[in-house]
């Protein structure tokens, strides 16, 4: 079995308890229009070009069999969307210029690099699968998982519940934390900006709030500037959850603004703002605002970073 990973994230604070290395796997079943991860969307292996690498030494024209590269009146050109010889472009860029987004891995080879990194993890620390989406890989997120609690490794899954129902079934038992990405509730405004209705999300909720392992489940919304971040859409999501578990746990995540810097290194996904419009972080008055929306609609176990 094999995965492609963008990137394997170390020392990480934010993808669960304790000191962390977190996986990102390619391939995601949503196309949410704020993407933290635009790179994870594809699940195939793609290229990636940093114009402040090149050196415009041309050693990639030859092998430009298909356009991958031209040169401009400014520089070296990557036209991206081109379905080419990116591997043989990138092995032969001296700087790092060209490069792919990411590599392939069996189970083995992800376990054996994650585990080099057990003596960080202290008590509570371990390993994150995350994306993308990790379940819609859910024999090697399984096989992952499995040898890693195996070795006494804490683990941990960050989804969106977009997958099929026995996909949540086969990884739940193996997860010690399970990171559950409910973005909006209302099933066009979710259509609207993920490209996906919400009815495979909310059936799995219901199997996942109402299971033997819904204790290790955190219900997450990110707050998207007008689009998840409003009040009502907060205390829908918090009732929702609420009744089908009274004591589920529930974090709210501030925007992030920064994620707009990686779509500059990648092609097909367009941001929801622009330098000009990106909103910044909610302030402390401001997150205190929409925790205490959904203490009102239930919530007894607001989780805070």
């Amino acid at each position: 079995m094999h995965a492609n990973v963008v990137d394997i994230r170390r020392f990480s604070t934010h993808d669960g308890r304790g000191i962390r290395t977190t996986a990102f796997i390619k391939g995601c079943s949503l196309a949410c229009a704020w993407c933290q991860n635009p790179e994870t969307i594809r699940p195939r292996l793609g290229p990636v070009f940093f114009a402040k690498k090149c050196i415009d030494c041309g050693l990639c024209l030859p092998l430009s069999r298909n356009g991958e590269m031209t040169r401009g009146p400014d520089g070296m050109v990557a036209h991206l969307e081109v379905e080419g010889e990116w591997e043989e472009l990138a092995a032969v860029c001296p700087t790092g210029a060209i490069a792919l987004n990411g590599r392939s891995y069996t189970v083995d080879e992800l376990v054996d690099v994650v585990m080099a990194d057990r003596a960080f993890f202290g008590h509570g620390g371990g390993v994150t699968l995350s994306g993308g989406e990790p379940l819609l890989v859910p024999h090697f997120a399984a096989a992952v998982f499995a040898r890693l609690r195996d070795r006494g490794i804490h683990t941990a899954v960050e989804t969106a519940l977009n997958v099929r129902t026995e996909f949540v079934l086969e990884a739940a038992p193996l997860v010690d934390q399970f990171f559950a990405d409910l973005k909006i509730i209302g099933p066009e405004d979710h259509r609207r900006w993920t490209g996906h209705t919400n009815e495979r999300i909310l059936d799995n909720l219901r199997v996942l709030l109402t299971s033997p392992w819904r204790d290790r489940a955190i219900v997450r919304t990110p707050l998207i500037p007008g689009v998840t971040a409003t009040d009502e859409n907060i205390a829908g999501i918090a009732g929702f959850i609420t009744d089908l578990y009274p004591d589920v746990h529930y974090e709210l995540l501030n925007y992030n603004p920064l994620a707009i810097a990686k779509y500059e290194l990648v092609t097909g996904h367009s941001f929801l703002f622009t330098k000009q419009t990106n909103p910044k972080r909610y302030t402390a008055q401001q997150m205190e605002h929409f925790r205490r929306i959904a203490a009102d609609a239930g919530v007894r176990n607001l989780v805070e970073d």
